[in-house]
């Protein structure tokens, strides 16, 4: 594969620098930076598409990054140390990713007769995507869509709080929550939609969710939108005490997924 050597802020190192920060030039490139070791392992054994491999100009490399650039076909960048420090947002990074942004079609998901998905409805914080994506994918959820005018998924501090679960499960950004609910109508069996919410109809382990679900996390400060509150069949609470007064969104969500996951486990 080719391979270039980049020691100064070049037109190259420009536009991978933007992808940290520009959300706007991440979508216009379709692609997105990837930092750390299980992040990057995984994007690769998902078989993501890898557009190039960023690593320093030195001697010595671990037995791992070795093995990633001798078996991944992809554009080799060697920078100078300060620039991969940069773009690794760490001291002494091994290895950076560029790796291209999937087509957000709710086709990447595969239909299932116990189909568990979850929605987070325009979140503003990245963290608490890669968050919510880490349970999705810890407690079996078959997707992940992100709606509205949302924080993006393929920010580096979504990728990171992540861990890499952002390239085993489906994570799809769809506009509005129309097209969801139309996908949902048309898989084989009934999904139900259920909706979290501190005024919930049910404590969380009152309702059923062993069948087809899609749960709905809202926005971390104004919850779920109208919208949604109309689609959800029901609405399901979490019972909180001592001196919170709420959950986070993205700790909501999560919590809501092993109920689903322990009541499938018992079933």
């Amino acid at each position: 594969m080719k391979t270039i050597k980049i020691t100064s802020r070049n037109a190259a190192f420009q536009q991978w620098q933007a992808l940290l920060t520009n959300r706007a030039k991440r979508q216009r490139a379709g692609e997105f930076l990837v930092q750390g070791v299980r992040p990057i392992t995984l994007a690769v054994e998902h078989g993501w598409d890898i557009h190039a491999l960023l690593y320093a100009q030195r001697g010595h490399r671990s037995r791992w990054a070795q093995d990633v650039l001798d078996r991944v076909p992809a554009l080799r960048a060697e920078l100078a140390e300060d620039l991969l420090a940069e773009l690794g947002e760490k001291e002494d990074p091994e290895l950076v990713a560029v790796v291209g942004i999937p087509p957000d079609g709710l086709d990447r998901v595969t239909p299932k007769d116990q189909l568990l998905a979850v929605v987070f409805d325009r979140p503003t914080t990245p963290g608490n995507i890669g968050t919510l994506v880490r349970s999705a994918d810890a407690f079996g959820a078959d997707a992940v869509f992100v709606t509205g005018h949302a924080a993006d998924p393929y920010d580096p501090k979504s990728v990171r709080a992540s861990t890499g679960s952002l390239f085993a499960v489906p994570v799809v950004r769809v506009p509005t929550h129309r097209e969801i609910v139309e996908w949902a109508r048309s898989q084989p069996a009934k999904v139900r939609i259920v909706g979290t919410d501190e005024h919930g109809d049910v404590d969380v382990d009152g309702c059923d969710l062993t069948g087809p679900t899609i749960l709905l996390v809202g926005n971390e400060t104004a919850g779920l939108s109208a919208a949604w509150r109309e689609a959800a069949d029901t609405t399901v609470r979490i019972p909180i005490g001592g001196a919170a007064s709420s959950l986070n969104a993205a700790a909501a969500g999560s919590i809501t997924l092993y109920e689903a996951a322990r009541q499938r486990r018992t079933r």
